[in-house]
């Protein structure tokens, strides 16, 4: 044996295994930072998919001609993953197709998973195997998880409560939930990619002394999914048509948590005759991107989680990253609470137009507990809108705990506080 033999013979995969790895590794994120940042699950996954494939590709290069041990079946998964990644770019399947998909591609990534733990044992030898291992078991967990997630959601139940309803709204269906008599009725607005269910410690008590109804937007909770992302117009033109529907006459005292807060306005700056009285629970201002220095930052970060969050979800692994029910990660509200998210700028500009509620009671509440800095000042501005407004800031409250925590009281007495004003013409209490 010669010396150039000897010398390649000698040399290990380690290096060319490792570098392909990561080199697969760093593309993904660089085309999730660009390409498929804000894009649709085929983007992202097809990105993912792709730029895995070229680690492995390279790896079939490198092993080859760099080391004795050449892993030339790595060829394999590398056209597989590569070939469907760049299909889901290049085409963009819509979600229909997708979930259709998704019963197809667990049993195909399964069985490679397996077919390359076969090649590791017959090719790689040594701490190669070390570096390749973990990877195999990503994609074989990857392949359980979709399974799962996609027989998920094909048995849960879709069925509306014994007191909820399902009503066409042009094109998809929402689901409303209605409890309590009397009148005005309130609408509970909930938060972005929250549902109905969030209101649970809040509807109850509204219940006892008049109509209090929640519902979900589309995409969210047993509501259809729209056949487009909505901007805060189609959601305000969705629920005037489902109240509507519903046979509820107004007009309403509109209750909004959160980002539900730029929802009602934008319902109120559309439709002001259905609209008595107004509560905002810790509801986002108008001007969020200029008054709150760590909005735009928070903005950027949580933009790339809801976009990734479709992905996530397909392979059942959103709610247990995210801590979310099993309502809340399906791929189908993961596209809704994305899409909202992504039109969140669009809506808050589209709230600006509400300047006046008259003399129409308005109650703000504001969780002053782990608000970002400028986060109260800013609520102080939403009081203006009417002439019969009250600020009431909450010192220990937190954002979460005005709907799902011991602040939900507080939530409630604001909400028939207004019911009171409106019914007896009496002003508002400050506490």
């Amino acid at each position: 044996m010669n010396d150039s033999s000897r010398s390649t013979s000698s040399r290990s995969p380690v290096l060319a295994i490792f570098g392909s790895l990561v080199s697969g590794a760093a593309l993904a994120a660089a085309l999730l930072l660009s390409l498929a940042s804000g894009g649709s699950e085929p983007v992202v996954t097809g990105s993912v998919l792709f730029a895995f494939g070229l680690g492995w590709g390279l790896m079939a290069f490198t092993s080859s001609r760099f080391s004795a041990q050449p892993q030339t079946w790595t060829a394999v998964p590398a056209i597989v993953l590569g070939s469907i990644g760049l299909g889901l770019i290049v085409f963009q399947p819509g979600p229909a197709v997708m979930d259709l998909l998704s019963w197809v591609w667990p049993p195909i990534l399964a069985v490679l998973a397996i077919w390359m733990v076969i090649q590791v044992r017959g090719h790689l030898r040594g701490r190669g195997r070390w570096l390749v291992v973990p990877m195999i078991a990503t994609l074989l967990v990857f392949a359980i998880g979709g399974g799962l997630a996609t027989v998920s959601a094909a048995t849960a139940s879709s069925a509306p409560t014994a007191t909820g309803r399902m009503i066409d709204v042009g094109g998809h269906r929402l689901y409303i939930e209605c409890t309590g008599s009397g009148g005005p009725a309130v609408i509970l607005q909930a938060g972005l990619g929250a549902s109905s269910s969030s209101w649970a410690g809040i509807a109850p008590a509204v219940a006892a002394t008049t109509t209090v109804c929640t519902y979900d937007r589309a995409g969210h909770g047993r509501s259809d999914e729209a056949a487009e992302p909505q901007d805060g117009i189609a959601l305000a033109t969705d629920l005037h048509t489902l109240l509507e529907r519903a046979g509820l006459l107004g007009p309403y005292v509109l209750v909004g948590h959160s980002s539900g807060g730029p929802y009602v306005r934008v319902f109120a700056a559309r439709y002001p005759v259905d609209v008595v009285g107004m509560v905002l629970l810790d509801a986002q201002p108008a001007d969020a991107f200029t008054a709150l220095p760590a909005y735009p930052g928070f903005y950027a970060t949580f933009r790339t989680v809801a976009t990734l969050s479709p992905s996530l979800a397909r392979i059942g692994l959103l709610g247990p990253l995210l801590g979310l029910s099993a309502n809340e990660s399906t791929v189908a509200a993961a596209r809704g609470g994305r899409d909202e998210f992504l039109a969140l700028p669009t809506v808050l500009t589209q709230s600006s137009a509400l300047t006046s509620l008259g003399d129409r009671p308005l109650i703000v509440v504001t969780a002053a507990a782990e608000a970002d800095p400028g986060w109260v000042a800013a609520q102080d501005n939403l009081p203006r809108l009417s002439t019969a407004s009250v600020h009431r800031v909450l010192a220990a409250a937190t954002h979460n705990s005005l709907i799902s925590g011991v602040d939900a009281a507080a939530s409630s007495q604001a909400i028939l506080d207004v019911l009171t004003s409106i019914r007896s013409g009496t002003p508002l209490r400050q506490g």
